[in-house]
């Protein structure tokens, strides 16, 4: 199955109207002129991208949501863009440079030999600089895969269409597809889909992704020192603490 099929079946879920439509090809060489700060970063992006595609241009005339501004940031405009990587690149990182380069909020869909992924990151004006934007924290679905609908991402793709989030305004459309992503994450740990509009609900869950993700590190982390320990005694110090940490991350699956 090609990328572009893979794409499509995200795009498609997306459920955007015609006139949305740009299904256009982005050289690389545009994003490396704009999203490439070090060498290292030109190489990923020339030895990890195999394509990159603008699909869509969610904005006031074409979708019929209104744009915002703030103090803070300003959406007049979101970007639904593709890139398909290619074996050993560093897709992390060529996630955050694709956000990064592009002006607009981004919802990302991407795809290598693990499967497909949808990410997106809130964004808002530079402190120092005038014009520039900074992303914030890049919230990334992973795993998904073209070929086998589980029925979390089968919940999951249903609840994408346009017609089902906020319509008052752009900054309130991003939010609502990034709650569906943080949904989908939680999802993975319950495997059970549930996808909430609520803000008190949508906080508790980031919060809880956000403490199970932190303890999971930490957990990792007691691992490899326990691995490493040679006395005993303070191996089976390390072990407890692994147990506790455990427990600790029971609970934030519980609140998810």
């Amino acid at each position: 199955m090609t990328a572009g099929v893979d794409f499509l079946q995200i795009v498609n879920a997306l459920g955007l109207p015609p006139g949305a439509r740009v299904d256009s090809r982005v050289p690389k060489k545009l994003l490396i002129e704009q999203g490439a700060p070090t060498s290292a970063d030109k190489r990923a992006i020339q030895d990890g991208i195999d394509e990159l595609q603008w699909f869509a241009a969610c904005k006031p005339a074409t979708i019929g949501i209104p744009a915002y501004t703030d103090e803070v940031r300003e959406y007049l405009e979101i970007a639904i863009v593709g890139c398909a990587f290619r074996s050993d690149a560093k897709a992390a990182r060529l996630i955050e440079l694709i956000h990064r380069a592009i002006p607009y909020p981004v919802l990302l869909i991407t795809t290598d030999e693990k499967g497909l992924a949808l990410s997106a990151a809130h964004k808002r004006h530079a402190q120092n600089e005038a014009g520039r934007t900074v992303i914030e924290k890049v919230i990334a679905a992973s795993g998904l895969r073209a070929d086998a609908l589980d029925s979390v991402q089968a919940n999951f793709l249903k609840s994408l269409p346009l017609a089902q989030q906020s319509r008052t305004d752009l900054f309130d459309l991003y939010a609502s597809w990034i709650a569906r992503l943080e949904a989908v994450n939680a999802a993975r740990l319950t495997g059970t889909y549930g996808v909430s509009d609520d803000v008190e609900s949508i906080g508790r869950r980031r919060a809880a992704l956000a403490a199970h993700e932190r303890i999971t590190k930490e957990i990792e982390g007691l691992r490899a020192k326990a691995r490493r320990e040679k006395q005993l005694s303070r191996r089976v110090d390390l072990n407890l603490e692994i147990q506790r940490r455990e427990a600790d991350l029971a609970s934030c699956a519980n609140q998810l």
